[in-house]
C-alpha cells in the first residue's frame, strides 16, 4: 500500500513486490493493488515454517495467479513445476519464460564475476543478452523481465539494453572489489535453502583460486536442520570454505570474529556474505570493506 501510495501521478507501470509468510497474505494484496501481470520466479523454500512446507509456498504465491484479471497476464517460470502448475489456476492469458519457455534462454555463459551472458528468444524476435549481476539464476530473472517489459510494450531492443546495465537492490548479489585485489559477494539481505545454493553456485563459478562463503543462519524453516546441512553439502561439494556466524548448523564450529578468519585477502579470493535478514550481516560486508582497506 505505501508503494502505491507513494507512486507520482505520472506513473504508467508500477511494479510492487508480494511478500507473503502465510495463507491469505498475497490475496489481500491483490485486493489493494489489484495486479494486470502477475510474476512467480519461483517457489523456494522461503517462509516454510509458516505454511507447512514448500508445497504451502507454492499454495499460497497461487494466489497471486488467482487474483489476476481475464485480461491480464500470469508470467510464469516454465523450468519450475510449481510454478508451473499455478496455469490452470488463473482465468489470464499465460506467458512462460525459462529454459523451455515462450520467453527462453540458452547458450548461458558465466565472466570471471559469473555475470552471465546468454541468448533470448521470445514472440518478439532473438537476441543476446548480457547482464551486470552475478549468478546463471538472473538468467531466469531477465527472461521473466522481458516477458513483462514486452507485454506492457516495451519493444526488445529497449528492454535488453535496459537490461544490460541494470542492477540489484543492495545486499542482493553485488559484488564489489575489495582494495586488496579480492572480490566480495554481497548477498545478505536474506536466505533461504534455495537462494543459498544458487550463491553458492554464483561463487564456485567465478574464477578464483580461493572461494569463502561466510553463512549466518536461515530462519523460518520447517526443518532447519536438514535444511542447513543441504546447503553445508552443497558447499563442500563446490569446494567452498564455510565460515559459520550465529549457528553450528552447517556442521563447523561458529566464529565471533569472521574477517580475522578468513586472513589476508588478495587477488584470486572470493568471499560471500550470507544470511537471513535478522542476522545482520551487512556489518561483517562493512567490517570486510574496513579491514582491508587497512592492510
Amino acid at each position: 500500500p505505501i508503494t502505491i501510495l507513494d507512486a507520482p501521478d505520472d506513473t504508467e507501470v508500477l511494479v510492487v513486490e508480494m511478500g507473503m509468510r502465510g495463507f491469505g497474505e498475497i490475496s489481500r494484496l491483490c485486493e489493494v493493488s489489484r495486479p494486470e501481470v502477475g510474476v512467480v520466479t519461483t517457489v523456494g523454500h522461503s517462509h516454510t515454517e509458516y505454511v507447512g512446507g514448500v508445497d504451502g509456498v507454492a499454495r499460497a504465491k497461487r494466489e497471486l495467479v488467482e487474483a489476476l484479471p481475464a485480461g491480464g497476464t500470469a508470467v510464469l517460470n516454465a523450468d519450475d513445476d510449481r510454478v508451473l502448475e499455478m496455469a490452470p489456476h488463473t482465468g489470464a492469458s499465460v506467458l512462460t519464460f525459462g529454459v523451455a519457455g515462450d520467453v527462453a534462454i540458452s547458450g548461458v555463459v558465466l565472466d570471471a564475476l559469473a555475470r552471465p551472458r546468454f541468448t533470448v528468444h521470445t514472440p518478439w524476435g532473438s537476441d543476446e543478452v548480457r547482464l551486470a549481476v552475478s549468478g546463471a539464476h538472473m538468467a531466469s530473472n531477465a527472461a521473466a523481465a522481458v516477458a513483462v517489459a514486452c507485454t506492457v510494450g516495451i519493444d526488445l531492443a529497449t528492454t535488453l539494453e535496459a537490461l544490460a546495465t541494470a542492477r540489484i537492490s543492495d545486499m542482493r548479489m553485488r559484488v564489489c572489489a575489495l582494495p586488496g585485489g579480492a572480490s566480495l559477494i554481497d548477498d545478505t539481505y536474506n536466505a533461504n535453502p534455495t537462494s543459498m545454493k544458487a550463491a553458492l553456485d554464483a561463487l564456485a563459478a567465478s574464477r578464483a583460486t580461493r572461494r569463502i562463503a561466510i553463512l549466518g543462519p536461515m530462519t523460518e524453516l520447517d526443518d532447519p536442520v536438514a535444511a542447513h546441512a543441504g546447503v553445508a553439502r552443497h558447499a563442500t561439494d563446490l569446494g567452498i570454505e564455510i565460515i559459520a556466524v550465529g549457528t553450528d548448523a552447517y556442521g563447523v564450529e561458529p566464529v565471533d570474529d569472521p574477517v580475522r578468519r578468513t586472513g589476508d585477502l588478495g587477488p584470486g579470493d572470493v568471499v560471500l556474505v550470507k544470511a537471513s535478514r535478522v542476522a545482520g550481516l551487512e556489518s561483517v560486508v562493512a567490517e570486510l570493506l574496513r579491514a582491508d582497506a587497512t592492510r
